[in-house]
């Protein structure tokens, strides 16, 4: 049986232990190659300390034993401070968790507005109900859209005709839900503050207080109350009761004190209608715009540039740098990821197969794909039956199809992300919602329109996906799912809003822009009486 290790041996089971530089050497072998210059000037016999580690030497070497203690006790405590300072950092993570960051597209949310320690402060301009929830008593009071009826809205009407309500809901008809978010961003900002701890825009009741003034308008309401009752006076002034209302907007708001002060750089519109604000656009373009693309723009800026062939749009209306693009709201329910079934079909499009200008493209993708296997290209209206559809034909599909229409997007996109239908992309121009927030491109697909048009091409593409490339599409998809989603589940909009929704995150966009407002008000105000600065292309 092995004799146990004891510290006051010297030399211990043929080793001779040193101090020093060099800790151990083997008996008898002498010096390691390291110490070799060393060796050579020691006494015969002798190791690296001057003592004799010769076979059968068994004198006690205080020295030696005392180091090799040191040793063995600084060695302990190195490992107890260690192993301290281990647990010290697994309680910190453990009672003291990170929190997401807000632009962060790993995490496709938001924090907590009170975890952030930042909000934006808003005021609301004053203007009369009339413009805003009394444009809503007036759809529901009428015959509704003449261009849509619906079982849905009737039963709506019928109640709302027969109780009146402060914050009447909205209009389910698909044309005009689908530019639902002026009625859910002011929502927030009426329901009381106690049930508003979850909103990133605290209201304010000053405007000296404010970092921005929200203009309550409801111009898409008013646009899409004229189109579906007289759509042939849209694009007149005389006659157009939108016109009327858009100009009374316009004066109240351009002659108040808030506006004299910033130039409307700091007020903000909601123009998710493509049509909204038609006539007096050019009287608001200082302010930050709400938009869900630049689509009804382009003509104007093409106009502006004389004809010429540049590739760059001058933007003297809407940019990214002031304004925000936001989403539409879906009119599809939500398909949870644990939902998801086996999807029988490739790619799927619902839709008008003849649209102008943009839509140019659709045509030509339909006929290149109508006839494919494992594709389904629909012609179709959003009723109830169209919405059925769309409900079964995106669910049941891999990849559903998103091409230019009369603009670059369309709420077609945010229905497919609701399906997990993984969206195809041909539009060249298109602008997206909470980019530096989403990477789009973690569950979508993209496509030049040169590339898709080509024959064979987009379906080649598509069928090279494997399984489970598509299967981290849809993964991705479901945590941005939420970011879409405008509807708080309250009555009138009024009540919390969803803390990681669209309202918040549009909001943050405009956050982020106040620096750059700041900057241009300071510049308007040093200049002197009587100097312009022309308008300058904003670059994106």
């Amino acid at each position: 049986m092995p004799k146990p290790l004891r510290l006051s041996d010297s030399k211990i089971q043929g080793f001779c232990f040193r101090t020093g530089k060099h800790a151990l050497t083997k008996g008898k072998e002498g010096p390691t190659s390291n110490n070799a210059a060393f060796q050579q000037n020691k006494p015969p016999g002798t190791t690296a300390l001057g003592r004799s580690c010769e076979k059968g030497t068994t004198n006690t070497d205080l020295n030696t034993t005392m180091a090799l203690r040191n040793n063995i006790l600084i060695s302990s405590l190195y490992v107890s401070l260690s192993l301290l300072f281990l647990l010290s950092l697994i309680f910190l993570l453990l009672t003291h968790p990170t929190q997401p960051n807000p632009s962060s597209s790993s995490h496709y949310q938001i924090s907590h507005p009170s975890t952030l320690n930042q909000s934006i402060k808003v005021f609301v301009a004053d203007l009369p109900r009339s413009l805003n929830y009394g444009l809503i008593d007036q759809y529901w009071s009428s015959d509704g859209d003449l261009r849509l009826k619906s079982d849905e809205e009737r039963k709506i009407r019928s109640t709302h005709l027969s109780k009146r309500f402060n914050f009447p809901p909205y209009p389910e008809n698909p044309l005009i839900k689908q530019y639902s978010a002026e009625y859910w961003i002011l929502g927030d900002l009426m329901t009381p503050e106690k049930s508003r701890a979850g909103s990133f825009a605290k209201r304010v009741f000053k405007v000296e207080e404010a970092d921005v003034v929200f203009v309550p308008f409801f111009a898409t309401m008013s646009a899409e109350l004229q189109l579906g009752t007289a759509k042939g006076v849209f694009r007149k002034k005389e006659g157009n009761e939108d016109y009327e209302r858009q100009r009374k907007v316009v004066d109240l708001v351009r002659g108040s004190d808030a506006w004299q002060r910033s130039g409307g750089r700091d007020h903000v519109f909601v123009l998710t209608d493509p049509v909204a604000m038609w006539h007096v656009r050019t009287e608001i373009t200082p302010a930050i715009l709400l938009v869900v693309d630049f689509g009804g723009w382009y003509r104007l800026d093409s106009k502006s540039s004389n004809g010429g062939t540049s590739d760059m749009i001058q933007h003297t209306q809407v940019s990214l740098l002031k304004d925000v693009v936001v989403p539409y709201t879906h009119l599809l329910p939500r398909l949870q990821l644990s939902e998801n079934k086996k999807r029988g079909t490739l790619l799927y499009f619902k839709g008008a197969k003849h649209r102008h200008r943009g839509g140019l493209v659709r045509e030509k993708l339909w006929d290149l794909l109508a006839g494919e296997p494992d594709v389904i290209m629909e012609e179709g209206f959003p009723n109830a039956t169209g919405k059925e559809q769309s409900i079964k034909g995106m669910r049941n599909s891999e990849f559903c199809l998103h091409p230019a229409g009369d603009t670059p997007t369309s709420c077609r996109l945010f229905d497919a992300i609701q399906s997990l239908c993984i969206p195809v992309i041909v539009s060249d121009e298109i602008e997206l919602p909470f980019e530096g927030m989403v990477d789009y491109a973690e569950f979508s697909i993209f496509v030049a329109v040169s590339d898709a048009l080509q024959p064979n091409s987009l379906m080649r593409h598509l069928r090279s996906f494997s399984e489970g490339q598509r299967d981290k599409f849809r993964r991705n998809m479901a945590k941005v799912q939420p970011i879409f989603e405008f509807d708080n589940r309250h009555p009138g909009g009024i009540g919390p809003i969803p803390t990681d929704g669209a309202v918040n995150h549009i909001w943050i966009k405009v956050h982020q822009k106040l620096p750059m407002i700041r900057d241009a008000i300071m510049r308007e105000k040093r200049k002197p009486a009587g100097v312009s600065v022309p308008l300058r292309c904003h670059c994106t």
